[in-house]
């Protein structure tokens, strides 16, 4: 298998509040292959979500592709957070510790790839991932409206 780039994006409606993640899978080719939203809970920061979107995305690539493809793939994690980037990236300390065990268990999942990187993209160019965090967050909104 060639490059795997995936989309990340995490969301918090109050900060903390309703939280949300969206995660988009393409190939080396811009070919979306999975998309995922999925409401997180109540009372999470934004950062904590951004977090919880590398995580899991981290863990749908190896159950999709298996971990012997997936560790020997080029995987790229595009986020419009900066901050994680950075964190994941070794450029900042984690001074939070609310996200120190987040920052742990996307590190020791990042261990299982051969090669990944983290790139920050603008937000424009994370577009899906954003509309996917929103999706979840307003499928909750109508869920709770309704009783």
């Amino acid at each position: 298998m060639g490059k795997i780039i995936i989309y990340t994006d995490g969301g918090s409606r109050g900060n903390p509040g309703l939280a949300a993640i969206g995660v988009v899978i393409t190939n080396e080719n811009g070919t979306v292959l999975k998309r995922y939203s999925q409401y997180l809970g109540e009372d999470l920061t934004n950062n904590e979500a951004e977090y919880q979107a590398v995580i899991f995305a981290l863990k749908k690539v190896k159950a999709l592709f298996g971990k012997e493809k997936a560790s020997n793939s080029e995987i790229e994690i595009n986020s419009d957070s900066q901050l994680i980037v950075k964190q994941l990236n070794g450029e900042y300390k984690i001074m939070d510790a609310n996200i120190q065990p987040l920052f742990l268990k996307a590190w020791n999942l990042k261990i299982d790839f051969k090669n990944i990187k983290f790139k920050s993209i603008p937000r424009e160019k994370n577009q899906e991932a954003d509309r996917l965090v929103n999706e979840a967050l307003d499928d909750k909104d109508k869920l709770t409206s309704l009783f």
